[in-house]
């Protein structure tokens, strides 16, 4: 939605429109998170701020195609790297497998787009908000397993999304540029879907290794290879079926590798 929308500041903006009201409903309702997951809950709300701006401008210089997996590829590995040394969580050998197999199937998907003849600029914004998502996604991990409360820990860290759409709201008035109101719809739809997403991811790091989490969440890039294959005839056709069989078959071995 992002990357289709003339306006993407908007959609982002509204996107975090959703977060912050959600976070307000758990903040008011749910327990409040145990002081020591306050410096995760900071540290993830100020990365986040970099993430936004890193994903404006990679969906500016870049193609969805090329952009999502490359950035999306990096997060497991170097999530389940810092669990290994930062948490001593280790995954089994058939994790490691696994956790091998996305990580592989997503960066040959990245590969086969296009990524070595792309734009310069546009793959090392990808990579740097690769580093982005691993940190943010790190962050959580460690603060929800503090917090003792993942609801009041998800709460907080939404709600802390509110100054984006002031500000994005703030420099449209001072450039007196009009918003949108369908461009709004569409970024308040599609966060909807986002705070669901990140919410279940969240509740996931507190029971499960936070690399094989990364890993699973992150094989949504074979289903939008999937959904375009299928639904909008792009190629192609082998390179992402055996893309998805990799990221498939990773996926599976993280899960008997329990």
């Amino acid at each position: 939605m992002v990357k289709a929308t003339g306006d993407r500041a908007v959609v982002l903006a509204a996107v975090s429109c959703v977060h912050a009201l959600f976070g307000l409903v758990l903040v008011l309702f749910a327990d409040p998170p145990a002081p020591a997951s306050w410096p995760s809950i900071f540290a993830s709300t100020v990365i986040h701020y970099g993430y936004y701006i890193l994903l404006f401008q990679a969906y500016r210089l870049g193609d969805l195609s090329q952009v999502y997996p490359i950035s999306r590829g990096l997060a497991p590995a170097i999530v389940a790297l810092g669990a290994l040394v930062f948490l001593g969580e280790n995954l089994t050998p058939l994790g490691w497998i696994g956790l091998g197999a996305v990580s592989v199937g997503i960066g040959f998907l990245a590969w086969q787009r296009g990524a070595p003849q792309a734009s310069r600029r546009a793959v090392a914004v990808a990579v740097i908000l690769g580093l982005c998502i691993a940190s943010y996604s790190f962050a959580d991990g460690v603060g929800i397993r503090l917090s003792q409360s993942p609801l009041g820990y998800m709460g907080w860290l939404f709600l802390f999304e509110f100054p984006v759409p002031f500000f994005v709201a703030l420099s449209r008035m001072r450039a007196r540029k009009r918003i949108d109101l369908g461009t709004i719809g569409v970024g308040l739809f599609g966060g909807v879907f986002a705070v669901t997403a990140y919410g279940l991811a969240l509740y996931a790091k507190s029971i499960a290794p936070l690399g094989a989490v990364s890993a699973v969440r992150e094989s949504s890039v074979i289903f939008a290879a999937l959904i375009g294959l299928f639904l909008f005839g792009e190629r192609p056709i082998m390179g992402r079926i055996v893309s998805a069989a990799m990221v498939a078959a990773g996926v599976i071995a993280l899960a008997r590798a329990g």
